[in-house]
């Protein structure tokens, strides 16, 4: 059973950062896509970040670029984000995907609140 598990949220102050971990089980990280979406209340999920299978390549929505930082290690099986800067805009519950098998696969996700 794949699974993804997100982890490192919190309430911080605006200016302040972030570690969020997504820890991957059941395939092997380096083969895949992982992507970090969030979704603030009333609004839709949207994407931050992706990291493409063997660090290929990145992807950051503009809202994050240069403050986000996405990275991976695969001897953890894990899958970083680097949240610097933050802004109450931010304040989101943050959800690691994947696709594997053909389906899409989804954490539980973690609540990052910024606020003073």
């Amino acid at each position: 059973q794949v699974q993804l598990v997100e982890s490192g949220g919190g309430l911080v102050r605006p200016g302040g950062s972030l570690r969020l971990s997504c820890v991957v089980s059941e395939f092997t990280l380096d083969e895949h896509s992982i992507g970090w979406f969030r979704q603030a209340p009333g609004k839709e999920r949207e994407g931050v970040s992706c990291i493409s299978a063997a660090d290929v390549g990145t992807y950051y929505v503009d809202s994050v670029k240069g403050r986000f930082s996405i990275s991976r290690d695969n001897t953890k099986n894990t899958v970083y984000l680097q949240l610097n800067n933050l802004k109450p805009d931010d304040t989101a519950v943050y959800y690691c995907f994947t696709v594997w098998g053909g389906l899409g696969h989804w954490g539980q996700g973690t609540q990052v609140t910024v606020s003073s």
